[in-house]
């Protein structure tokens, strides 16, 4: 058994993809119209047929309270690798990416 997807909530899925590939470096693997949303995977460049991440709308009532209720306890939904953080950090600061 492994994973195979798992996902993040995201307010617009179009702007997430920029996100996800043109920030952070992930490929877009699946895009699939599913009614009014899409079925949006990202993967690792490294891992092209690796864990794929779901751009997933945040459109249940659930969603909303549940990610403002991990921001303001400070519990992080997701976590990524990366060989070194301190490289990463200086990339991403330089396109612009901030961090609280």
């Amino acid at each position: 058994m492994r994973i195979n997807i798992t996902s993040v909530f995201v307010d617009d899925q179009e702007k997430a993809l920029a996100f996800y590939t043109e920030t952070l470096g992930f490929v877009k693997k699946t895009d699939v119209p599913a009614g009014e949303y899409r079925w949006l995977t990202v993967v690792s460049p490294e891992a092209l047929d690796g864990v794929e991440l779901l751009l997933e709308p945040s459109e249940h009532p659930a969603a909303g309270p549940f990610k403002a209720a991990l921001v303001e306890d400070g519990i992080p939904f997701t976590s990524f690798a990366v060989d070194d953080v301190h490289a990463e950090h200086e990339g991403l600061s330089t396109l612009g990416v901030t961090f609280t």
